[in-house]
């Protein structure tokens, strides 16, 4: 089996995760090799934003490195947060969450452009200018009312409904896109959602940017 040349540095979660999600190595066609961060809650990483964590991840990402990846990324778009702190320990390219790509969608395709979160009360524009998308013009959009994403995926209180999931995200992005007909593209921000882009796709015809696109682009230039 060829070497993973992408380290991916997981949440302490538990979270099912589906072909599509960042978590499921049946998602990409090359091999990647993961590491947990140990403590890294959905409730520090996405509610808190606890700084706290920078060190454990710095760890975490420096033990791929001595394994031999040659770029890391997270299974976490809030960690944009911290893409400055982690990238500038590192000796190898670090890619802290797919909101890195608004400012190659707002180039490519045009403004404004959509985000779709886990959580809109979470996302603030300092995740934005950690990716230095902070003067981009975007459209934020949220699953924080949706039952089955939320009691899934953000707060692990529920199990996994695939189907209930998939009709909340074609719904909160129908709503999106019919409140802003002016968007150019739409970004993913939570890794857990590209499985349900067969879902948004019955709705909107707009590019999709999301983790797993971002990925890709990082192996192919390895």
């Amino acid at each position: 089996m060829a070497k993973a040349k992408v380290g991916i540095l997981m949440l302490d979660n538990q979270i099912h995760r589906l072909k599509g999600d960042i978590g499921n190595p049946d998602t990409f066609s090359f091999p990647v090799v993961y590491k947990k961060v140990m403590g890294a809650s959905n409730s520090r990483v996405v509610m808190e934003g606890d700084a706290d964590l920078i060190e454990p991840f710095v760890q975490a990402a420096k033990e791929l490195e001595e394994g031999g990846v040659k770029a890391i990324t997270t299974s976490c778009g809030f960690l944009a947060l911290y893409q400055k702190e982690i990238q500038q320990e590192l000796a190898v390219p670090f890619f802290s969450s797919s909101l890195l790509q608004i400012p190659i969608a707002s180039i490519a395709a045009g403004e404004p452009v959509g985000i779709l979160t886990a959580s809109t009360s979470s996302l603030t524009r300092a995740h934005l200018k950690g990716v230095r998308a902070e003067h981009q013009r975007t459209i934020i959009a949220g699953m924080d009312e949706m039952p089955a994403f939320s009691g899934a995926i953000l707060k692990e209180e529920i199990t996994l409904d695939e189907r209930a999931v998939a009709e909340e995200m074609k719904q909160v992005t129908a709503e999106l896109v019919a409140k802003n007909p002016e968007l150019k593209a739409i970004i993913l921000e939570c890794t857990n959602m590209p499985p349900y882009k067969h879902a948004m796709r019955e709705v909107t015809d707009l590019p999709i940017f999301d983790i797993t696109t971002l990925v890709n682009y990082i192996h192919l230039s390895l």
